[in-house]
C-alpha cells in the first residue's frame, strides 16, 4: 500500500495504477452530489439535458456539506452511504465519471462499471466530517440550490485524505 498525491486533473491516467488500499492525498476540483440530486442528473440525461457540471473524468464526493462558519469555506463535510446512489452510478461511470467518493461497499454492478472504466471508488473516513473539510478550500453552489445541503457543490480540496475501496482492477477492500 501506498501514500500517493493525486490530481483532479490527472485521474483518469492516474486512476489505473491505484490500488485497494492506498493513501490518496486528493487536491483539485470534486462535485457535492447526493441522492436527491443524483436522481435529478439522472432525470437531465433522460431529457437530453446538459448536466450542470462536466461528468467526464470527474470526481463525485457524496457529501452534503453543512453551512459555513465565518471565515470557512465550510462546515462539515463528511461522506454519505455510497450504496443509496448505486441506481444511477453504473450510467454515470459509462458516461465518463472517473472516481466517487463516499463510504460503504458497492453492488456488483457499480464494482463492473468501475473496472469496465477504468475509474476508481475512494472511501472517506465517516464521522469525521470536520476533519475532512479541513481540506476544502473553496465551495461554490452549482445545482438545485433548493436542495439545501445536499445541492450540487464544487469544491476545490487540497490534500483530502481517502483510501481506495475498489480499484479499477477489482481489487476492493469489501471482501
Amino acid at each position: 500500500m501506498e501514500r500517493i498525491s493525486v490530481c483532479t486533473e490527472e485521474i483518469k491516467q492516474t486512476a489505473q495504477q491505484l490500488r485497494a488500499g492506498d493513501t490518496v492525498y486528493l487536491s483539485g476540483t470534486i462535485y457535492t452530489a447526493r441522492d436527491a440530486a443524483h436522481k435529478r442528473l439522472n432525470e437531465m440525461l433522460d431529457r437530453g439535458e446538459q448536466l450542470p457540471f462536466p461528468l467526464v473524468n470527474a470526481v463525485v464526493y457524496y457529501a452534503g456539506p453543512t453551512p459555513a462558519p465565518a471565515g470557512l469555506p465550510v462546515g462539515s463535510c463528511g461522506p454519505t452511504t455510497s450504496s443509496r446512489m448505486d441506481v444511477f452510478t453504473p450510467r454515470f461511470l459509462d458516461l465518463g465519471l472517473k472516481a466517487m467518493i463516499g463510504k460503504g461497499d458497492r453492488s456488483a454492478a457499480v464494482k463492473d462499471a468501475i473496472c469496465r472504466n477504468n475509474a476508481v471508488y475512494f472511501c472517506a473516513v465517516g464521522g469525521a466530517g470536520a476533519l475532512a473539510a479541513q481540506s476544502i478550500r473553496s465551495l461554490r453552489v452549482v445545482a438545485f440550490e433548493d436542495l439545501g445541503c445536499e445541492s450540487v457543490k464544487e469544491l476545490r480540496v487540497e490534500k483530502f485524505p481517502l483510501i481506495v475501496g475498489i480499484d479499477c482492477q477489482g481489487g476492493t477492500l469489501f471482501r
